[in-house]
């Protein structure tokens, strides 16, 4: 029997957690951290999303204390005020509201959406992703895709690449100058991108290997070169500003780089961090981070209120459209094991009327339909009132009704703890004989 269970989720996010909070609920990544929660008990499915300004995990569990047990380690380090935990309902609107961009530094930046079709693709690849977890996600990117084609929730300011050369541009003077981008990633080609709309009169792009730099540098109008991380020492002396946006787990940019440069602004979008912070103690050099993006990212929220309503109703009725398809789900998954288990019984109690009754004497065929419509008769008069019960349930999100009878009328339950021998025996005996198997479970 696969049962529809419940997600849990946990939220460590720059609303309420600073960059090393973030960096320390990371983990070893999505992979990582997603088969490290497949091995927690009770654990069917498990997502894990990780960007500059947000880690994040979500388990299905058939018991909601598993779900619970299982995320508590997620980020042991990190204060109780910096992690947010969601249950069902709450995980699945957080999750729209993320591929939105509602839940962005940047409101209603565009990135978001790849990096969760690539944590998705991750999460997938370590066997975390099942029919619930799927639903909830693609239908996450559904509402994501709807917010940017039906709002202009996106206009703007759309990526912290942007947000950082926004907030470059307001210290200091870019027309003519030199702009270092650290990391040929998707943030590091927002950034490029977004500096090829300003006067800069020079862009090197930076990283590990050289021929993806080049293929950032080949993207803009603006004289660009592709240089090796090997070289940043020479080059950021000279440069007016550096951004990087690399996924090293180590300090790209240290101190010593610094030595020798005049004014330089260095904005470290990273997660985590690129930047050494000690080379902010230079003079006339000035260091931020994401954190700091803060003002930037209030202007483009202002902006923005009235598309983030818009984006919200249609979070509103996405959100009603998947929990009803779930509630009918948990229904159907119980209702269907109530019938199989009832059909085993039907099927076995059938066979042994007929096995005497053709001792008796046989049957017409017309005579075994009538005994095989009455077994079917009464199966459904039965089952009428429990199926009703069991929708209302879920009408109700009363999900221990559900589970219950998930589990009472489990069909290899129902063969293992009744079998005919002992349907005989509490039939002679009388209701203090149920077998112990099945009042264990009842106890449970």
């Amino acid at each position: 029997m696969r049962e529809t269970g419940a997600i849990a989720g946990v939220s460590v996010a720059h609303a309420d957690a600073t960059v090393d909070e973030i960096e320390a609920a990371g983990g070893d990544g999505v992979r990582a951290t997603v088969s490290d929660l497949l091995a927690r008990e009770g654990v069917e499915e498990a997502f894990a999303v990780q960007t500059c300004n947000r880690s994040e995990a979500y388990v299905v569990t058939d018991r909601t204390i598993d779900g619970a047990t299982a995320l508590s380690t997620f980020a042991p380090d990190v204060r109780g005020g910096a992690v947010r935990r969601l249950d069902h309902e709450e995980s699945l609107e957080h999750l729209m509201r993320v591929a939105s961009g509602l839940e962005s530094l940047v409101l209603g930046e565009d990135q978001i959406i790849g990096q969760l079709r690539e944590a998705y693709e991750e999460s997938k690849s370590a066997g975390g992703i099942g029919p619930v977890l799927k639903d909830a996600v693609t239908k996450a990117l559904h509402v994501g895709e709807r917010a940017r084609t039906e709002t202009e929730i996106n206009e703007g300011v759309v990526s912290l690449g942007s947000a950082a050369v926004r907030l470059a541009a307001s210290e200091i003077d870019l027309t003519d100058g030199t702009a270092v981008v650290v990391g040929a990633g998707e943030m590091g080609t927002l950034a490029a991108r977004t500096l090829d709309d300003t006067p800069v009169a020079e862009i090197l792009v930076a990283n590990r290997t050289v021929p993806n730099a080049e293929f950032v540098a080949e993207e803009v109008d603006t004289p660009a070169e592709a240089v090796s991380l090997a070289d940043l020492p020479a080059v950021i002396p000279d440069a007016d500003l550096v951004v990087t946006a690399t996924g090293s787990p180590d300090l790209i940019v240290h101190p010593s780089y610094v030595d020798g440069a005049g004014r330089l602004v260095c904005i470290d979008i990273a997660q985590p961090r690129d930047v050494d912070p000690a080379a902010g103690a230079r003079e006339g050099v000035t260091v931020y981070d994401i954190d700091d993006l803060e003002d930037v990212t209030r202007r483009t929220r202002e902006s923005r209120a009235q598309e983030a309503r818009d984006v919200e109703s249609i979070i509103d009725e996405e959100l009603d459209r998947i929990l009803e398809a779930y509630k009918r789900k948990r229904a159907d998954d119980a209702i269907s094991s109530m019938y199989a288990g009832a059909d085993q019984v039907k099927a076995r109690e059938l066979d042994r009327a007929m096995s005497r009754l053709e001792a008796q004497g046989g049957l017409t065929d017309e005579q075994r339909e009538t005994v095989e419509d009455l077994a079917d008769a009464l199966v459904g008069q039965l089952l009428a009132a429990p199926t009703r019960s069991l929708r209302d349930a879920a009408g109700e999100d009363d999900w221990e009704t559900i589970r219950t009878a998930l589990r009472l009328f489990d069909p290899e339950f129902t063969s293992q703890a009744a079998g005919s021998e002992e349907v005989d025996a509490i039939a002679d005996a009388g209701p203090d004989a149920v077998p112990d198997s099945v009042a264990e479970e009842l106890d449970d």
